[in-house]
């Protein structure tokens, strides 16, 4: 799923409904806030900008808001500016529709919000799906330094009409970075899902080389980031190799699971090398003499014959040795899937579903206990960020969201 060299042409800025009549009627006041944003924000603003600018006219009137646009010329090329408290079309004013967007992300369904909020659920869907062309990576993540190196990635199952898919997903900083659906799960189908956060985290930083990637033992799965990013190291899930030993502990085996998985941890809270080799040996050696033969059996000994992976662990103090941080977010993909009830479309329109979704639950507010203390950084993005544009999430995505969070201005569906 490439992306299109389609041009973003709309700029969002932070411009309150109060001052916009100044904005719109005096010039030199739209130069002056213009200006200000660009030096505290250029991310908001094509490449261009530093080169210069003109006022260009502005748009029709909005016959849904009547509401006009200040158009600018830069390098050549005509720009829209959009206030953040008006929707993209103008479909209506963000403030009207901030909490029914805000309780899409915990599975409220469409007819729903249309039976509390108005309009219908066909206008609410259509709202939702626009979120989905906007760059992850680049709406999400505002400056090239903050851009995770250490990532996490998995395949979310899931049906389109009666039919096995996969979400290919990607995870760093605790925010959503890259969602493609794919209706195969062999190197090559996932490598051109994944290659999607790839063609998004380069178009905003050209030298964007990850270090480790944190995936589960599919094969698959880590030959396509092999492929991707050709010096990554992939860090297989310790949290997997345990959980395969315990999904296969049965009641009889009781007794000897506890004391497999005291070992198992024990070796991962091994501080070197040289710790986690003894303590390997010693499972290894314990299962051999103490475990009947089984399945669990297997499983333990197959975790110790993967010596050389654990190792890496310690080669990479940053990387993440488990997905705790993928599963956490998965949870909310799982109540997503469940309440759509297998998706009834196509594998394109369910990708721009998932992509919607990610954008959503990177800015929208966390539970109170997650972010108490931080200052206003009540979402994923704005933590991983360290600052927001606006103190209303929607605001604040839209706003991140200018040129569709493509530096590049191009569109990724």
């Amino acid at each position: 799923m490439a992306l299109k060299n389609k041009q973003s042409r709309t700029i969002v800025l932070n411009l309150s409904e109060a001052n916009y009549d100044s904005f719109m009627e005096d010039t030199s006041i739209a130069h002056e806030i213009i200006k200000e944003h660009y030096e505290n924000f250029p991310e908001l603003f094509p490449s261009g900008m530093s080169e210069g600018y003109m006022l260009n006219g502005r748009t029709r009137k909005s016959k849904k808001l009547e509401i006009q646009m200040r158009k600018i010329k830069i390098s050549g090329i005509s720009y829209r500016i959009r206030p953040s408290f008006v929707l993209p079309y103008c479909r209506a004013k963000t403030e009207e529709v901030t909490g029914a967007l805000f309780l899409i992300k915990f599975g409220v369904p469409f007819w729903a919000l249309a039976h509390v909020f108005g309009k219908n659920p066909m206008w609410w869907y259509r709202l939702y799906l626009s979120f989905s062309n906007y760059s992850i990576v680049g709406t999400t993540v505002k400056n090239e330094a903050n851009l995770p190196t250490d990532l996490l990635a998995d395949e979310h199952h899931i049906r389109i009409e009666g039919k096995k898919a996969f979400v290919a997903t990607t995870c760093g900083g605790n925010c959503f970075l890259g969602m493609a659906v794919s209706s195969q799960a062999d190197e090559s189908s996932l490598e051109t899902a994944y290659g999607v956060f790839k063609e998004e985290a380069i178009d905003l930083s050209e030298d964007y080389l990850p270090v480790t990637v944190n995936t589960d033992g599919w094969w698959a799965t880590q030959n396509a980031w092999k492929s991707l990013f050709l010096k990554i190291k992939v860090i297989e899930c310790f949290l997997h190799a345990f959980l395969k030993v315990r999904d296969r502990a049965t009641k009889k085996l009781k007794r000897y699971f506890e004391i497999a998985a005291d070992k198992i941890w024990d070796c991962y809270r091994a501080s070197s090398k040289l710790s986690l080799a003894q303590q390997i040996r010693r499972l290894r050696e314990w299962a051999q003499k103490q475990l009947p033969e089984c399945p669990m059996k297997k499983n333990v000994l197959k975790l110790c014959k993967k010596k050389k992976r654990w190792m890496e662990h310690l080669d990479f103090p940053t990387a993440h040795r488990t997905s705790n941080m993928m599963d956490r977010l998965m949870k909310s993909m799982n109540r997503h899937s469940f309440n759509s009830q297998m998706f009834h479309s196509t594998v394109l329109c369910t990708t721009k579903n998932f992509r919607a979704f990610a954008l959503i639950y990177n800015f929208s507010p966390s539970n109170p206990k997650v972010w108490e203390g931080t200052d206003k950084l009540t979402s994923p993005a704005a933590r991983l960020n360290g600052f927001v544009y606006h103190d209303d999430w929607l605001q604040n995505l839209l706003i991140a969201a200018s040129l569709d969070g493509f530096r590049n201005h191009r569109n990724p569906l």
